[in-house]
């Protein structure tokens, strides 16, 4: 599979919005918000780009849409949801040690 890399720095891009909605800089300082807010605006974020892709799709389903721009809609979505299932298996994995701890 090629990687796209105008979707690779698109996705990179929100990241880089996600962290400066979360109110931390490079430096991780900055004025707190709270860690499930943090989560709650990357899970929008992704939403929004998933739902982008399909609106491309269906666009070019229905003959309004140039190719390049559905195959970079696409590609975002994608970038964007393999993140998101990276995240999740990391938070998952951070759950299972937690349990495993003793006490």
């Amino acid at each position: 599979m090629a990687i796209n890399p105008s979707a690779v720095a698109a996705a990179y891009a929100g990241t880089q919005s996600i962290g400066k909605s979360a109110g931390v800089d490079a430096r991780g300082s900055g004025d707190t918000q709270a860690f499930g807010d943090v989560l709650a605006d990357a899970a929008k974020a992704t939403m929004g780009s998933l739902r982008a892709g399909e609106q491309a799709s269906l666009r070019a389903l229905a003959g309004k849409a140039d190719v390049a721009q559905v195959v970079q809609a696409i590609s975002a979505a994608e970038v964007t949801l393999q993140t998101a299932v990276a995240v999740r298996d990391r938070v998952v994995g951070a759950y299972q040690e937690i349990i495993r701890m003793q006490i």
